[in-house]
């Protein structure tokens, strides 16, 4: 078992610095990003129906873009800020508190949203805490009610009046900041900041967070902002990855064309980001990108209508004003070939590992495994060999990323088709944001390692697997492979209570389970200690069978060769056929205590 998956103990690990950052991040994103469906809606309403200016003007149309933008967009941040709070009492006292900031303003009000939902849910959760175990039975409904009712104009009297104003001032001060910015066309620079932070999963507290409120306030004046593309332009990206595919070395160079292709159409930059950390100087490549890319959206003047999420081609193209597409076009092919000619000029240059010791997982392995003991936090020996018998008690895996969506939901879709052709069918396979995780017994979770440390402050007695990468983790067979061996001793475990003997079978019971019509081929698995043993009784086996003027093809393989079939017959020692159970489904077994067993003959006589 890897070191990389620890089961956590029954103490709750601080929270470093880094974890804090990144969970205020996160907490900023997830107001936004279960709302990004409803942010495209009214991009796209814009870009259709804007009337003049869009595509197909529809003034009827076009009239939802208004209300849309004022009140739907900020209320369902509220709502959902209130939610994550304190659940569905919190999401409406949320959604009433925000109101009065909209309400107290004349500027799109998605920063007081993402103050007076959060606030509406904390502010529910107290009172709650003070006042709801001490109401009498058969009141409850009319405290919930009267208590969220009550609170929530409180709180929307409190906003209207001082959060609204508070916030068009702040706006105003960031808009001018930002204009100052744009105007000495230093915008450019924010890349040095917003690169690598997207690579310590900072990328969706920095892109929903901070960016999307800020450009759909500049879009809803102007009709497009340049902040859209900021952190969402697959240029710096793609020209790493493909530097990688022609320049670099072992697993690496062999996985990046189909990371690729998920990074610049399906828009999941999470995939490039083991690849920077692989080779830290790789961060220039994509800073120097990143900053060219925009430099070249402010020359042809280029944005979006509304926020690109996920970061991909196809939907930077669809959130694309009409007249913008080549400035946006132009901006995100000259980040890629800035960050590709930088990345290959590193690579080339790059001696320091050579061919035949350049395997992209083991080095990440390696570079976490000293991270660890830096931090005093490495896994001994012991911890390693006692995680099979944690499998015992999982009954779901949940794979936690920062958003909950995209690299993530891959994983799970990947990790979800082993267990099919594994058998492991019991075992649900999901996904969500590392935020939403809950403590509770039988959970196996699988994170990045730079998330991992978040995901055991929120899950503290769970299994924890961190991996390099959703998308290519040599971590799933294990989990595979550990699932499968805690099914198979359940198994041992129930029929040695019924008291039936495993090793000493009745001579009726010694074949059960074994459909010899359907065996085409019989394997003997060999291996150091039993090569002679396997050679002799193929030999043997294959003798008998031609005497009998059967069929039925016999050979001798190794376990690894094994072809996963029903019509295969696998005969080894009992060691050897539980550790082929554990790796394979559907091919049938009969172990056996010694390769010359008596029970060979018995076998020429059912076969075909």
């Amino acid at each position: 078992m890897s070191q990389d998956a620890t089961a956590t103990t029954s103490s709750k690990p601080k929270s470093s610095m880094k974890a804090k950052v990144q969970k205020f991040g996160t907490f900023l994103s997830g107001m936004i990003m279960p709302n990004i469906a409803a942010i495209i809606a009214w991009g796209l309403i814009t870009a259709l129906f804007l009337t003049p200016g869009g595509w197909f003007p529809n003034a009827t149309i076009n009239k939802l873009s208004g209300p849309t933008l004022t009140y739907l967009l900020p209320l369902l941040i509220g709502y959902t800020g209130g939610k994550m709070v304190d659940d569905e009492r919190g999401a409406v006292v949320g959604g009433i508190a925000t109101i009065g900031a909209i309400v107290g303003s004349n500027v799109p009000m998605f920063l007081g949203a993402m103050i007076m939902g959060p606030l509406g849910g904390w502010c529910m959760k107290k009172f709650d805490d003070l006042f709801q175990d001490k109401i009498k039975s058969g009141f409850e409904m009319i405290y919930n009610n009267f208590s969220a009712g009550i609170l929530g104009m409180l709180l929307a009297i409190l906003a209207q009046a001082v959060v609204g104003p508070f916030v068009v001032a702040g706006n105003s001060f960031m808009a001018s900041g930002v204009d100052w910015i744009i105007s000495v066309h230093a915008l450019p620079l924010a890349n040095l900041f917003i690169e690598p932070a997207k690579i310590l999963f900072l990328n969706n507290a920095i892109g929903n967070g901070i960016l999307v409120p800020l450009g759909i306030q500049t879009a809803s004046k102007v009709g497009k902002s340049v902040l859209f593309l900021l952190e969402s332009n697959p240029g710096p990206g793609i020209g790493v990855l493909l530097a990688f595919s022609f320049f670099g070395k072992g697993s690496a160079k062999s996985s990046a064309p189909g990371a690729a292709i998920i990074q610049f159409f399906g828009g999941i930059h999470e995939i490039y980001f083991p690849y920077i950390m692989m080779k830290p100087s790789l961060f220039l490549a994509v800073m120097a990108g990143g900053v060219s890319g925009t430099f070249t959206f402010q020359l042809f003047d280029a944005g979006l209508k509304a926020a690109a999420s996920p970061g991909s081609i196809i939907a930077v193209l669809l959130m694309t004003p009409k007249g913008s597409y080549f400035g946006v076009l132009a901006g995100v092919l000259v980040a890629a070939v800035v960050s590709f000619l930088i990345s290959a000029f590193i690579l080339k240059r790059d001696k320091s590992i050579p061919d035949d010791e350049d395997d992209f997982a083991s080095k990440q392995q390696a570079v976490q495994q000293m991270k660890d003991e830096s931090k005093g936090n490495a896994t001994n020996g012991s911890v390693a060999q006692n995680n099979t018998a944690d499998y015992n008690n999982v009954q779901k895996v949940i794979f936690a990323c920062d958003a909950g969506m995209g690299s993530s939901a891959m994983g799970a879709s990947l990790l979800r088709d082993k267990f099919q052709k594994a058998g492991l069918k019991d075992v649900p396979v999901t996904n969500m944001a590392v935020r939403n995780l809950k403590d509770e017994d039988g959970l196996l979770v699988v994170t990045q390692k730079e998330l991992a440390e978040r995901a055991q402050l929120k899950a503290p007695h769970a299994l924890s697997v961190s991996v390099d990468n959703f998308m290519n983790s040599p971590r799933y067979d294990e989990i595979v492979a550990n699932l499968k061996v805690a099914s198979q001793e359940q198994t041992d475990s129930g029929e040695n209570t019924t008291g039936q003997t495993t090793e000493n079978e009745t001579k009726t019971g010694e074949f059960t389970g074994i459909n010899f019509e359907q065996v085409k081929e019989i394997d003997f698995i060999h291996h150091d200690q039993h090569t002679g043993s396997a050679t002799m009784a193929t030999s043997m086996l294959k003798e008998q069978l031609e005497k009998a003027g059967k069929k039925t093809t016999v050979k001798r393989v190794s376990i690894d060769d094994i072809t996963d079939d029903e019509d295969r017959l696998v005969i080894s020692t009992p060691e050897t056929i539980k550790n082929l159970k554990t790796r394979y489904t559907n091919v049938q077994s009969l172990s056996v205590a010694d390769l010359q067993d008596k029970k060979l003959s018995d076998i020429v006589k059912k076969v075909q």
